[in-house]
């Protein structure tokens, strides 16, 4: 036992107590908020629309969702997030693999996740589950049995996250069905290639899967990324284009319905990547103007419109710092 910071219901009575100034009991002890340490949950966040972010982030990845409840309260909560964050073993294990949802037990909604997926109260925080990237139940897990002495032992939990992670796909099988879906519906294939590491990949992921860019975009396009490091014969496909062995990733290439290359981004002075200088995103604009049939004159300049604006958002954050 970890005293009161285990006990489930006293932590999330004081947590509201503290939170209206009510007086704690000396039975009711539990770990003040530390202003040393930076908040780690959200305590007003909407839990249910994190959970659907993390899911359908997991299911661009084939990757599972890890829910960690808890409260700012819980020393025992920051502990095992130190884990998540220093820990290489664990790193590499949440690397790729897992959203990590942080879940505050007494924010909006937390209540019914919790009963919806029978977590054991009397177990404590923090507490773990396991979704799929479809935002099924994979498992569900106490903490107290990854501890070792006053802290958690990150073998332990390399051992837990490596356990349930999602199986490998296959690269082959997805590019097929995206090529029979273009096929079916007359489009082309945007396959684009990254990594779990890379981030410029999941700069052009993040701006693919925003709501009115997919919406435009599938208009004539299947969305498919393939993860070089965590899909099986991911490396073999990229092989298939020589240009991009050397240029690094994410490297893109559109191809029509029966797999012949059209387009991909190598532009003239090299691969664009996620474009974020003019003749990029200019690259990118033409890879769209000469295969896309049904996207407009006008919504084609509203992706380069976007591009634009996240470039200057970039650029501003990287002079800031």
């Amino acid at each position: 036992m970890r005293g009161q910071e285990r006990r489930w219901i006293i932590g999330l009575v004081a947590g509201l107590m503290l939170a209206s100034g009510a007086a704690i009991s000396p039975a009711q002890t539990v770990t003040k908020p530390n202003p040393d340490k930076p908040a780690i949950y959200d305590e007003k966040a909407d839990t249910k629309a994190l959970v659907e972010a993390a899911v359908a982030k997991a299911a661009r990845d084939h990757s599972r969702v890890l829910v960690m409840f808890g409260g700012n309260w819980c020393g025992w909560c920051h502990k095992l997030h130190t884990v998540f964050k220093t820990e290489p073993k664990v790193r590499q294990a949440l690397s790729g693999e897992y959203e990590l949802v942080m879940l505050d037990i007494a924010a909006p909604g937390a209540e019914a996740l919790m009963d919806e997926w029978k977590v054991e109260r009397d177990k404590g925080v923090p507490y773990l589950i396991v979704l799929d990237e479809r935002g099924v139940l994979v498992t569900r897990q106490d903490t107290g049995s990854l501890e070792e002495g006053d802290h958690h032992d990150p073998l332990k939990v390399a051992a837990f996250l490596q356990k349930h992670k999602a199986e490998p796909v296959e690269a082959a099988a997805q590019l097929e069905s995206a090529l029979a879906r273009a096929s079916s519906e007359d489009k082309r294939v945007l396959l684009h290639f990254g990594a779990p590491w890379c981030g410029w990949c999941h700069r052009l992921e993040d701006f693919l899967a925003r709501p009115e860019i997919a919406a435009v975009m599938a208009r004539d396009y299947i969305d498919l990324k393939i993860d070089v490091d965590r899909m099986t014969g991911a490396k073999e496909i990229l092989a298939r284009y020589p240009d991009a062995a050397n240029s690094g990733i994410p490297w893109i290439v559109v191809l029509d319905s029966q797999g012949k290359p059209i387009i991909t981004s190598e532009s003239p002075k090299g691969n664009i990547g996620f474009p974020v200088e003019p003749h990029e995103i200019e690259h990118f604009v033409k890879m769209l103007k000469e295969t896309a049939r049904n996207l407009t004159t006008e919504q084609i300049e509203s992706i380069e419109t976007a591009l634009q604006k996240s470039a200057e958002t970039l650029k501003a954050s990287q002079s800031s710092q």
